[in-house]
């Protein structure tokens, strides 16, 4: 019987309270499997595999992978915004060398469409080449943008649920220093993340769903102009005295000088303006049916390390869907993502699938249009019901030592390098025009 093949786990993109919940589910089930050897942890996504910067994750105390679960963001082994492209024909080379070297059978990509898309590219190109390579997915983004309008290869993204719950929790909060302020502060413009979908600022309607507050939402999707919110604002204004707007940072303010990440994204908590201030500066520079002021709040990437908030559902789900991708690759079924589906009936539950990475990476989910209200400015008690059982009942109960959160530390054991230094190709190398 032949000795069985190495595995390497990789993140790309941006982290989630959850990430490292489904990398530990990977761990643990791959631990359990006679087809898979050791599991390498990739430092820093697709870099730490170019680079041969491999952590032994199988090596590392059974208590410090268990906390992963407790553990935010991608600190543990680290992410990247690096993607292979198809004129960087070094770094498959480079890929490739690294798992003859490394023995490597298996590789799962934790992350996007893109994510989806590079795995699927290297597991593909690694048969190519006559290597018994497989190439799995593990879905990740907190903007829920993975997937398709049907929710048919995925009804929703691990890490969205527990973004969700943090703004069903700051617009609670937000509301009630509206009430106590608004002499002075009537209005609060509350910016989310979301650069072209609208499910991280919808989520606020979850903190109202009797619809009580003088709420408005505005999706990157939503059809209004500055002069159109303005318009809206005041008529709440008049109304209700106060107003609490929570806003996509890809609403259309048209341009805010945005910078760009190595994907091609808009990196607008880099950018020189926020929308958020660019829609207070204009409800003050045109005037209130109030008095008083504009006021923003721009939350940045706490949205999506905030473990406190985390969505015990999305917790137990995030390590499920790991557990299904180990699974995956330990009976060799390449070029599949594991996925999540929702059953039918009344009562929550979800199965735990495959779907092909192909068509995951070819697939860009928007926000259904049935689900924006006839105004623009909000959503409907379809897109309630939809999310309302991701966000779970109760808080998550984080470990404590002397007064401060217990996350994982992982141990600096990494694979003996046996191959020489590399510079990945588009740090050094401008793509052919």
């Amino acid at each position: 019987m032949s000795s069985p093949k190495n595995l390497i786990v990789a993140q790309s993109g941006g982290p989630s309270p959850v990430i490292n919940n489904t990398l530990r589910g990977i761990i643990e089930m791959a631990r359990d499997m006679d087809s898979i050897g050791t599991v390498y942890g990739a430092h820093h996504g697709i870099e730490g595999v170019l680079k041969e910067e491999l952590i032994d994750l199988t090596a590392q105390p059974e208590e410090e992978i268990s906390l992963l679960r407790y553990t935010p963001g991608a600190g543990s082994i680290g992410t990247c915004r690096y993607k292979l492209k198809d004129w960087q024909n070094e770094d498959f080379d480079r890929c490739m060398e690294i798992f003859k070297a490394h023995n490597i059978g298996y590789f799962i990509y934790i992350g996007g469409n893109d994510s989806m898309d590079t795995a699927n590219k290297i597991a593909l190109m690694a048969q190519e080449r006559g290597l018994d390579m497989v190439g799995i997915g593990g879905p990740k983004t907190i903007d829920n943008d993975v997937g398709d309008n049907e929710f048919k290869l995925i009804d929703h993204t691990p890490g969205y649920a527990s973004t969700a719950k943090y703004w069903q929790h700051m617009v609670q909060y937000a509301n009630e220093e509206n009430r106590g302020s608004c002499p002075a502060d009537p209005v609060l413009v509350m910016q989310a993340m979301g650069r072209k979908i609208g499910y991280i600022p919808a989520a606020a309607r979850l903190a109202d769903p009797k619809r009580e507050m003088p709420l408005q939402i505005y999706l990157a999707e939503s059809p209004c102009s500055l002069e159109e919110l303005h318009e809206n604002v005041n008529a709440q204004l008049k109304q209700d005295g106060r107003c609490i707007v929570v806003i996509s940072e890809g609403f259309d303010v048209g341009d805010i000088g945005a910078a760009k990440d190595s994907f091609g994204h808009t990196s607008f908590s880099a950018s020189q303006l926020t929308v958020a201030q660019i829609v207070t500066n204009y409800l003050n520079d045109k005037g209130l049916a109030a008095k008083g002021n504009a006021r923003c709040n721009v939350s940045g990437t706490d949205q999506r390390h905030s473990m406190g908030y985390a969505s015990t559902v999305d917790l137990d789900e995030a390590y499920h869907a790991g557990q299904m991708a180990a699974n995956l690759a330990g009976n060799h079924e390449s070029g599949y993502m594991a996925t999540i589906l929702r059953n039918e009936g009344d009562i929550y539950s979800v199965r735990y699938d495959k779907a092909p990475l192909a068509e995951v990476a070819n697939s860009e989910r928007t926000f259904p249009s049935n689900w924006i209200t006839e105004s623009g400015y909000d959503v409907t008690d379809g897109f309630v019901d939809y999310l309302k059982p991701l966000l779970g009942e109760g808080m998550v109960t984080l470990p404590m030592i002397d007064g401060r959160h217990r996350m994982t530390q992982l141990q600096s054991l990494y694979a003996d390098q046996k191959l020489p230094a590399y510079i990945p190709q588009a740090d050094r190398q401008e793509p052919p025009k």
